[in-house]
């Protein structure tokens, strides 16, 4: 195998174990893994045979159906958990309840072994609650409007004429050009001085 096909697997591995995880804690999986195999021993004793020697020892009971029903809603409740969390106290309050009936039913809760895994998974359903985001998730949200771009054709740093923030002040003062010397403002003229100086009674014009 070539070096690159497996660094190729692994990047597959990767991506499948973090899709997996985030798969895992978006749903209590625990709770429902626990109520799964709780159901299993409770549905599988009343039917097993077991062995010693040449003797066989059957565990079935008078109520071998009940306990099969049992253990198949076991396993429902937990796939329910998986795959429709939003009914997870109503699914963890019957794991409950059906793990307790198994006691009488299902010789003593499949010998205790799914008692306490179906017992174990319906409290940790309904204990369980959706996570909120996390501090780095929230340092990376973004936090404000994005800066603006100058216009095309100005070169970076350049402010345009109609952005500048002094433009209107020096066009309503009255300063030659505007903003910008040439932006689009006629230049103004200045005014022609008087020079003439009045002497002796006349009036002469400086030279």
């Amino acid at each position: 195998m070539s070096p690159e096909s497996q660094g190729q697997n692994e990047h597959y591995l990767s991506v499948t174990r973090r899709g997996f995880r985030t798969w895992r804690g978006d749903r209590p999986f625990w709770a429902g893994l626990f109520t799964m195999l709780g159901g299993v021993p409770i549905a599988y004793f009343p039917y097993a045979n077991m062995h010693l020697g040449n003797m066989t020892l059957a565990m079935s009971t008078t109520a071998g159906a009940g306990s099969l029903i049992i253990g198949v809603l076991l396993i429902t409740l937990g796939l329910t958990m998986w795959f429709h969390h939003i009914v997870r106290v109503f699914a963890g309050v019957a794991a409950i309840l059906l793990a307790l009936i198994s006691i009488p039913v299902a010789n003593i809760g499949g010998f205790l072994i799914g008692f306490l895994f179906a017992l174990l998974g319906g409290a940790l359903s309904i204990s369980w609650a959706p996570g909120e985001a996390s501090a780095e998730e929230e340092e990376l949200a973004p936090l404000g409007a994005p800066e603006e771009l100058p216009p095309l054709g100005a070169a970076p740093g350049e402010v345009a004429p109609e952005t500048h923030p002094f433009a209107k002040d020096e066009q309503a003062a009255g300063y030659p050009g505007g903003a910008l010397h040439g932006a689009g403002v006629p230049e103004q003229q200045p005014a022609p001085r008087d020079t003439t100086v009045e002497a002796d009674g006349g009036r002469h014009r400086a030279g």
